[in-house]
């Protein structure tokens, strides 16, 4: 007996980690939903799906949970600020770490690499009136191993849950982190997308101007990144000849060539290559008054020169800052939330500033304090902070997105202070229409 119920373990163990072929082309159910054929009047987020449990057959530990992935989740080994809430989730999908919440019971987290958790967060963005997400895809994880293994399920298990949900999702490559001369490996990863998962031609796809989309982020940074405005420059060359619209991820000060952008004229020669830019803000400003005045005398005038040069513009709106655990020193609530009072000036800015569709960072990322989907007042007790939720419902961020998609369609007055929200109340639990 005790030879069966081993050999069970050992094959479940074997189960769980085998290596399954996520590259290969979509073949699930599709539910008709948001309008797909055009990312314009769209309210997007972004979709990190980097967290590792020990336990979810990744085999990549704590990552993205704890510093140091390979011990313990618990007290002192730890690169969170926010907690996520997974009260709703079943056994299968919770994930016992070393920390204690304040009666005394295990504090328990999610798997991004588990399939019925990225289906439930799109069945939340579907209950919430969130359009979808881009699918980061770091390129410095794109090696064969465990972490490409990750990245390529998390892809699949998307494109899956778009398609049940009837959401959009569209592919994102982060060059963060890339060397010189690497940036050639996220064309090479394209290919085999496209030619594999035949990425970009399920209904749930976004598509742009007529062709699928793909985004690239980290394009003229003034951060000494390694990788040069010539590699990029080829990159789009390279998704373009594929038929591809691209989506260049940008610094805030483009336009001008100043702060945080490279001082190198080739950028816009670069970027009026693209099809829409969309600049990275988190950090820019850390209050409702400065992200009013950064839409009057950034976005605005940004808009007008993408519009001169047949360009679509993307603005970035989060709902705080903070990466207290992440990075030791630093204020915990770096950029208050301020009970969402700071994400809807956000909304209202983009909407003054004419932007016909908006980018919410992050749907997911707690390291950074900027996750809009449910996270709890329930936080762990111990010596390590972590913010609260300021007294709101877990989903109060997501509720909030999808009154910011209303706003942004002007089905809601332009109001500086966010709608009241009736008690208990969620987004539509239909599937929206196409507009």
């Amino acid at each position: 007996m005790k030879a069966l119920v081993a050999m069970l373990f050992a094959g479940a163990a074997l189960h769980a980690t085998e290596s399954v072929d996520q590259l290969v082309p979509y073949a699930g159910p599709s539910v008709r939903g948001v309008d797909t054929s055009t990312l314009a009047g769209k309210v997007m987020a972004g979709y990190q799906g980097w967290f590792n449990c020990e336990g979810d057959g990744a085999e990549l530990g704590w990552k993205h949970w704890a510093r140091d992935r390979s011990k313990p989740f618990g007290p002192g080994n730890v690169t969170v600020d926010l907690w996520p809430d997974v009260t709703e989730f079943p056994a299968a999908e919770r994930y016992a770490t070393g920390f204690k919440l304040p009666d005394g019971k295990t504090a328990e987290v999610f798997s991004s690499f588990n399939r019925e958790t990225v289906l439930r967060h799109f069945r939340w963005m579907r209950e919430y009136g969130i359009d979808g997400v881009f699918v980061q895809r770091f390129a410095n994880g794109l090696r064969p191993g465990a972490e490409q293994r990750h990245k390529n399920a998390v892809l699949a298990n998307c494109r899956e849950g778009a398609n049940r949900e009837g959401r959009a999702y569209a592919v994102m490559y982060d060059l963060s982190g890339l060397h010189a001369g690497d940036v050639a490996r996220v064309s090479n990863d394209w290919k085999t997308l496209r030619s594999r998962m035949r990425i970009g031609e399920d209904p749930a796809y976004l598509r742009h101007r007529g062709k699928p989309l793909v985004a690239v982020w980290g394009v003229g940074f003034s951060d000494g990144r390694a990788y040069s405005l010539a590699e990029c420059r080829t990159l789009i060359e390279t998704l373009k000849a594929d038929g591809c619209a691209v989506m260049l991820g940008v610094p805030s000060w483009w336009r001008e060539l100043r702060r945080d952008a490279v001082p190198d004229p080739a950028l816009h020669e670069l970027l009026k290559l693209a099809d829409v830019i969309s600049p990275w803000t988190p950090g820019r400003y850390r209050n409702p008054k400065e992200a009013g005045r950064h839409g009057e005398t950034v976005w605005k005038p940004d808009i007008a020169w993408c519009d001169a040069n047949s360009l679509d513009y993307l603005p970035v709106v989060f709902p705080g800052f903070s990466w207290h655990n992440l990075k030791p020193g630093s204020e915990l609530g770096a950029i208050p939330r301020l009970k969402g009072d700071f994400l809807w000036s956000q909304f209202l800015a983009a909407r003054n500033a004419g932007a016909p569709m908006v980018y919410v960072a992050m749907f997911d990322e707690v390291d950074e304090g900027t996750a809009i989907f449910k996270c709890t007042d329930r936080i762990p007790a111990g010596a390590d902070p972590f913010l609260t939720n300021e007294g709101l419902p877990s989903d109060h961020y997501l509720w909030l997105t999808g009154q910011g998609a209303r706003l942004l369609h002007e089905e809601l007055p332009a109001s500086p202070k966010p709608p009241v929200r009736s008690h208990h109340s969620q987004g539509s639990t239909r599937i929206k229409p196409l507009r």
